[in-house]
C-alpha cells in the first residue's frame, strides 16, 4: 500500500503536466470542432454547428488534395529514411577510417531547427544564387526551379527531410543492433546460412520493435510538418507542397478560421492513429500471440 501511494506520487507531477499540456488542449481543440468561431471576422462569437465543419471537410477539394500530397511526402521519406539509417548504421558498427568525423557530421542535421533547416535549403535551391542548380545545369543541362515545377518542389522536400532525420534513424537503428543477442548469429554461421538469410528471418525479425517504433515516431513528425516546407516552398507551386500540417497552419492562421482548423487537426490526429495501430496490428500483434 505505501510503494503504492509513492509511486503516484513520484508520477503526479508528470500526470500534471500530461494533463495540461496535453489532455486540456486535446478536449479544447474537439469541442471547438463542433464550432464556428473566426474572432476576427464579421460575427465574432463562437457558434455551436454540430458536425457541420466534418461534413464541410469531406468535400474540402483542398484539404483532400493536401492528404495526397502528404501521403506520398510521408511514404518516400520515412521509407527512405529507414533505408539509408539502416544501411548507415551497420556502416557504422564497423571500424574504418574517419568513422568519429564522420558521425558526427552525419548527426549535425539534428541540433538544427527546423525553420533554419528549410531556409536554408531555400537558398540552395533558389535558380539565382544556389548551389544545387548551378551544379545541375552544369554538369547534367537540367534547369531546375522549385517555383514552377510541382514535381521538382515535392522531390526537394523529401530529399530535404531525408537529410534532417535520416541521422535519427541511424541512431535508433544502431541502438537496436548494438542490443542484439551474439548466440543466434552464430549458430546460423555455423548452420552455412546466408547474409541474406540471417538479414531476413534472425536480424530483421528481432530488430522489428525498434523499426516499429522508429516509424511511429517519423510517421506523426512528417504528417505534422510545417516550418521546412513553409520556409522552402511555401506550400507551392500551386498546391503541390501544401501538406495537412501547413493546410491547418494556413485555414487556422491566415483565414482565422479555428473552429475548421479544429476540425481538420482532429480529422488528422485520428488518422495518424489508425494507421499506427495498423501498423502495429499487421508487424507486431502477432508475434505477441
Amino acid at each position: 500500500m505505501q510503494s503504492n501511494r509513492t509511486g503516484w506520487i513520484l508520477l503526479a507531477p508528470t500526470l500534471f503536466l500530461l494533463g495540461v499540456f496535453g489532455v486540456v488542449p486535446f478536449l479544447y481543440v474537439l469541442w471547438l470542432a463542433f464550432h464556428r468561431w473566426n474572432p476576427f471576422g464579421a460575427n465574432p462569437d463562437i457558434i455551436y454547428i454540430g458536425a457541420d465543419n466534418f461534413r464541410r471537410l469531406v468535400f474540402d477539394a483542398e484539404f483532400l488534395a493536401s492528404v495526397g500530397a502528404t501521403s506520398g511526402f510521408v511514404v518516400f521519406a520515412v521509407t527512405s529514411q529507414l533505408i539509408l539509417g539502416y544501411f548507415l548504421a551497420q556502416a557504422l558498427m564497423r571500424d574504418f577510417p574517419g568513422k568519429a568525423w564522420f558521425r558526427t557530421i552525419h548527426t549535425l542535421p539534428l541540433i538544427v531547427a527546423p525553420i533554419v533547416v528549410g531556409s536554408v535549403w531555400r537558398l540552395m535551391t533558389t535558380p539565382s544564387i544556389g548551389i544545387i542548380p548551378h551544379l545541375l545545369d552544369e554538369w547534367f543541362g537540367f534547369q531546375m526551379n522549385i517555383g514552377t515545377s510541382a514535381l521538382t518542389a515535392f522531390l526537394v522536400t523529401v530529399i530535404m527531410d531525408i537529410w534532417h532525420w535520416t541521422p535519427l534513424v541511424t541512431l535508433t537503428m544502431i541502438a537496436a543492433l548494438v542490443s542484439l543477442p551474439p548466440d543466434p548469429f552464430e549458430q546460423a554461421q555455423i548452420d552455412g546460412a546466408s547474409k541474406s538469410q540471417i538479414f531476413w528471418y534472425i536480424t530483421l525479425p528481432m530488430i522489428q520493435p525498434a523499426i516499429l517504433a522508429t516509424v511511429f515516431i517519423r510517421l506523426m513528425d512528417a504528417l505534422r510538418t510545417v516550418d521546412e516546407v513553409w520556409m522552402l516552398t511555401g506550400g507551392g507551386p500551386g498546391a503541390a507542397t501544401r501538406y495537412v500540417g501547413l493546410h491547418i497552419w494556413k485555414i487556422v492562421f491566415p483565414k482565422t478560421d479555428y473552429g475548421y482548423g479544429a476540425t481538420i487537426s482532429v480529422v488528422v490526429l485520428y488518422l495518424t492513429i489508425v494507421v499506427c495501430w495498423l501498423l502495429y496490428v499487421a508487424l507486431l500483434a502477432p508475434r505477441n500471440k
